[in-house]
């Protein structure tokens, strides 16, 4: 029996694209992703007030498919109208909150923190993802030949900048000066790995305060990101991250959220991050590290069965 085709929507961020083609793997389809772009006036418009309809985004070529997994306001009406407007039976996956009626769609997919309620609502415990286990395994060793032979090691992971949290240069450095103190105090070697959405001037402001004796990777690097994950001891990611928190979440390693002052209400945030303490998956940096366990924690594929389970 030939695979499924699917069908990807997102606006082209990494968490987005981290989550739609993480469970198209985890549901083994083919798959094709598009970056919707919205046509300009209908970007300014929420989706519960915006018609299903062609007028509002601009024109992509869409392969045959079976599946349509969006993520992101943007994607909102382009899935409810290829589904609407397609000449056979379409499943469409919405993951995050659409803001539209829910039986707009087959599946809607929502971390707990946000309190979604639906009878087509599957939940999940933090944000799905496209890391695998496996993954992480097979680039293990990218990253030994630029780190030192007899230390442990302690990955920083960068998120970025967004309307709750201020990459100011005062908030980073207090990071770094913690993770100096903690590097110091236990021996360990740091892997700095930035994100998509890292600034350079953090890049740089990082590789100038710790980049002497730890391993600044100052580009995009997924190979890097996986070796990390698979050779740290500790794992430390910047609190404005879900999706990171989420991913790192999958190697059962202890996990160090560090702190920046909000600039805005973050209770989402907040409610994020007391449920992995909940899990003790995650706790909050500090000048002292410990090391502890849990399960692995892989949402997405225990999601992606529960859908099989109805569309196949």
């Amino acid at each position: 029996m030939s695979k499924l085709k699917g069908l990807l929507l997102t606006e082209g961020m990494h968490g987005m694209i981290s989550q739609v083609e993480g469970l198209a793997k985890a549901l083994d389809i083919e798959f094709t992703h598009q970056k919707v772009e919205l046509n300009s006036f209908w970007k300014m418009i929420p989706p519960n007030l915006t018609p299903v309809s062609k007028i509002v985004f601009k024109k992509f070529d869409a392969p045959d498919f079976d599946i349509i997994i969006s993520c992101g306001r943007k994607s909102v009406i382009p899935s409810i109208y290829l589904k609407k407007n397609s000449k056979k039976k379409i499943f469409n996956i919405h993951i995050q909150n659409p803001k539209v009626s829910l039986s707009n769609f087959d599946f809607v997919i929502a971390p707990e923190h946000d309190s979604l309620n639906g009878k087509n609502v599957i939940t999940s415990k933090g944000a799905i993802h496209y890391l695998t286990l496996d993954e992480i395994k097979n680039n293990h060793s990218y990253l030994e030949e630029k780190l030192k032979k007899n230390k442990d090691y302690l990955l920083l992971v960068l998120g970025g900048p967004n309307k709750y949290y201020d990459y100011n240069d005062q908030n980073l450095i207090n990071i770094f000066d913690k993770i100096k103190k903690i590097l110091s105090t236990n021996n360990l070697q740091a892997i700095v790995i930035p994100s998509m959405r890292t600034p350079k001037r953090t890049i740089n402001l990082v590789d100038e305060l710790l980049g002497k004796e730890n391993l600044v990777i100052t580009n995009i690097d997924k190979k890097a990101y996986l070796s990390g994950l698979s050779l740290a001891k500790y794992i430390v990611v910047t609190c404005d991250s879900t999706s990171m928190i989420s991913e790192a979440a999958i190697t059962g390693k202890p996990i160090y959220i560090a702190d920046i002052q909000a600039k805005k209400n973050d209770q989402r945030f907040k409610t994020f991050r007391e449920l992995f303490s909940k899990l003790n998956i995650a706790k909050n940096l500090n000048e002292k590290l410990e090391i502890w366990n849990y399960k692995s924690l892989n949402e997405t594929a225990r999601i992606a069965e529960e859908i099989k389970k109805q569309i196949l």
